[in-house]
């Protein structure tokens, strides 16, 4: 399988990406700069957490803008998997892959911690190595993780499983309490409606081996890994 690691200036978890997929997974990996305008070699593209161009007028929204995201966004249309962690789920939004939008955390600081996160899907190629509610532990690192979006689409999201990932407690319990950022429906990450696109504020690829204090983000890599595999 190949990844595509997209950076833009700013970025700054390109590394740790790319780490994983390469040292840990195994799997063919590339940086893709921001101004590449060709990306149909991939299996999968990877947009990592940071801070492009210095986040800037909002957390994307020049990203957006950048050369390669015209590339992407074919990409994506075409049925590539592309995933947005944290940085990259907010340019995923502002490009109008995802729906919805980032609000700054409701305690306005920065929140760099673990978070439990329950599996609402296990349906889908970033999920399938998942039991149906299983519990995640991953870190979140964000100023603005306060997703929103209008009543009637998060109805369609709740009706059509798009959503992903729900912040939780450590039993799985969905709650106020164990929202960090004051999130919509304790939303952490969603899906478009063809699944292939995935955004998530949590970062999988600092939860990939034991050493870092929890190996849970492999559920994701390693489902994305299935689901290539699957289909041919």
């Amino acid at each position: 399988m190949r990844f595509g690691v997209v950076v833009f200036p700013g970025s700054n978890c390109e590394a740790d990406c790319y780490h994983v997929i390469n040292k840990v997974l195994r799997e063919d990996v590339e940086y893709v700069w921001h101004q590449e305008t060709y990306v149909s070699g991939y299996d999968c593209l990877v947009l990592p957490g940071g801070f492009s161009y210095g986040d800037y007028l909002r957390c994307g929204a020049i990203a957006r803008f950048s050369p390669v995201m015209d590339a992407v966004s074919s990409f994506a249309r075409e049925g590539g998997l592309v995933i947005g962690i944290c940085n990259g789920f907010q340019i995923l939004l502002e490009a109008g892959l995802l729906p919805g939008a980032m609000l700054r955390n409701t305690s306005l600081h920065f929140i760099c911690r673990f978070v439990n996160l329950r599996v609402e899907n296990s349906s889908t190629p970033w999920t399938n190595r998942a039991a149906p509610g299983q519990v995640l532990r991953i870190p979140i690192a964000h100023n603005e993780g306060n997703y929103v979006v209008d009543r009637d689409t998060h109805r369609r999201m709740v009706e059509e499983g798009r959503i992903i990932l729900r912040y939780c407690d450590g039993e799985g319990k969905v709650s106020e309490e164990a929202n960090p950022n004051g999130a919509l429906d304790n939303i952490a990450g969603i899906c478009n409606e063809g699944f292939n696109v995935f955004g998530l504020m949590p970062h999988p690829e600092r939860a990939s081996e034991e050493i870092l204090g929890s190996a849970d983000g492999l559920v994701i890599w390693e489902s994305i890994m299935a689901y290539h595999a699957e289909r041919g």
